[in-house]
């Protein structure tokens, strides 16, 4: 199972997914659906664009939200001559970002890409030469984003005062199992400021990714009933593995990573 669908419970008892928050946003023709959920495994985003004709769906890893976010900054503020394509990596999957035009306007495609999923591909009108479409459909990333942090610190409240029944210690980058709380709202590009900033200052803390050579590595901040920790991902490819650094190492772990720079400093 990649995020999404029912999971399976103790003695094989099947798991409806729960729905944490519910959006809609309508572009021109097409209407885009937003359902952030959880199941045993943890949380996604599914995001669906309809059509008069069909329907197509991505599914995103909860942590992929912030990244969603800031590849959208980059291409409402980006010049159209200059634009480029974007490729985003999340634990197993593949995101390619794409701008094109036809004869309705500029649009962005968003595909994904993974093992266990055929691939699947939602387009994003740009609507008009302000890009509200593109605008607005940030915005709603921005309140999901935003209800998504909320929903993690009542957890956080709640793991603390031992409330929360079955919560795992770690299912995964990105994953954090939580209660239910349901939120739904309907949203036109009209709704939305366009000058609309998205504030990502939380996310900026808590999870960092970087780049080396034919790897990514992702630094996600985190916490469960242990205690707070910083989770080191390594991606390379459709392989991915992880060590957890409980957060009272970090001292240590940061003095051993200095030794070792320090002595290759000048060999290499």
């Amino acid at each position: 199972m990649d995020g999404a669908g029912a999971g399976v419970g103790g003695g094989g008892v099947v798991v409806k997914d729960m729905e944490l928050v519910s959006k809609t946003l309508q572009v021109e023709h097409k209407l885009f659906y937003f359902d952030l959920k959880e199941n045993p495994r943890g949380r996604y985003l599914k995001i669906s664009e309809k059509t008069s004709v069909n329907r197509s769906t991505i599914i995103v890893p909860v942590q992929g939200i912030f990244w969603f976010l800031d590849l959208f900054n980059y291409y409402v503020g980006c010049q159209e001559q200059d634009v480029l394509s974007k490729e985003l990596q999340l634990d197993t999957k593949v995101f390619y970002f794409d701008v094109g035009d036809n004869k309705r306007g500029r649009f962005l495609k968003i595909s994904e890409a993974s093992v266990s999923r055929n691939r699947s591909t939602i387009i994003i009108p740009a609507g008009g030469s302000h890009s509200d479409g593109w605008v607005a459909f940030r915005g709603i990333l921005g309140h999901i984003n935003e209800e998504n942090a909320s929903h993690q610190f009542m957890l956080s409240h709640q793991q603390t005062s031992g409330h929360i029944p079955g919560l795992y210690d770690d299912v995964g980058a990105g994953f954090i199992p939580g209660s239910s709380s349901s939120s739904s709202q309907t949203v036109n590009i009209s709704d939305l400021s366009l000058d609309q900033s998205v504030d990502h200052h939380r996310n900026e803390r808590s999870s960092k990714v970087i780049r080396v050579d034919q790897k990514r590595f992702f630094f996600y901040l985190g916490n469960n009933n242990r205690g707070h920790f910083l989770k080191i991902s390594e991606v390379a490819g459709s392989d991915r593995s992880s060590i957890i650094l409980p957060i009272s190492g970090l001292k240590q772990f940061d003095e051993m990573i200095g030794h070792f720079v320090k002595i290759t400093k000048d060999r290499f």
